[in-house]
């Protein structure tokens, strides 16, 4: 499956994909996007988009191969656990065209585990090791049961422990870039007061990314000034400007 071309230099893109009823009905609180967020930037890949699905088949094949089509790494975080209702390792497959049935490899390590622990690898446990012909195993040190990495898709379980180690796991097999940094401006005044010379300040620092979240406190209303980019000398350059319109 093709994926899009960037320009020379560009860092590495990714996308999130979070499967689960539970995420969109609000029983459950979503902390892997943050998490994830986090460790690709300082790994220097740019998270460009997380979607949000339900545990549908079509939903998710669409997603899946819509977000691999389109970036240089998908992960995907949720749904491939013991019960009826974890699919997204049968969808996985089916996105790709790629036969799915109980793994030799992925038995083995659910084996050992059960066996060490005294507990049935029982029909429910076993569909844990239902991988796709062609993906590779993701290491799970927190309860053994793997993910998979098929293509530019890595295959993740929706607990944060869980997925947390898996994200350890992959990151060091992927190409990173220069990590986005970051600087911040706390000014204590409206947007209103300030969108004017700071619509000037991002054109004259048209290479960084320029944003303003505002806040209220104490009945006053203030912003905080985030600029971001990848050359720690040009946001010290930045920052002097900015401290310079809003300070003086």
């Amino acid at each position: 499956m093709p994926i899009t071309t960037k320009n020379a230099g560009a860092n590495p893109d990714a996308a999130m994909l979070v499967i689960g009823d539970e995420i969109l009905s609000g029983r459950t609180r979503d902390a892997n996007m943050h998490h994830l967020a986090g460790q690709l930037t300082e790994a220097g890949i740019d998270l460009k988009e997380v979607r949000v699905v339900s545990d549908d088949a079509p939903a998710i094949i669409a997603s899946v191969k819509a977000l691999s089509a389109t970036y240089d790494t998908v992960f995907t975080s949720g749904g491939i656990g013991p019960t009826h209702d974890d699919i997204t390792a049968d969808c996985i497959a089916a996105a790709f065209d790629d036969p799915i049935d109980i793994r030799d490899d992925a038995r083995a390590l659910l084996a050992a585990h059960y066996d060490r622990n005294g507990m049935e690898l029982n029909a429910a446990r076993l569909r844990m090791a239902r991988i796709p012909d062609s993906a590779t195993l993701i290491d799970n040190p927190v309860s053994v049961a793997p993910g998979f990495t098929i293509r530019n898709v890595h295959v993740m379980a929706g607990v944060p422990s869980v997925f947390q180690a898996m994200v350890a796991s992959v990151l060091p097999t992927l190409k990173g870039g220069a990590p986005l940094l970051s600087r911040t401006l706390r000014v204590h005044r409206g947007e209103g007061d300030i969108a004017g010379p700071l619509g000037s300040f991002a054109q004259d620092f048209a290479d960084l990314s320029v944003g303003s979240y505002p806040f209220q406190k104490d009945g006053k209303y203030g912003s905080n000034i985030v600029v971001r980019g990848q050359d720690a000398t040009r946001l010290d350059d930045a920052m002097l400007a900015l401290e310079k319109i809003f300070t003086t």
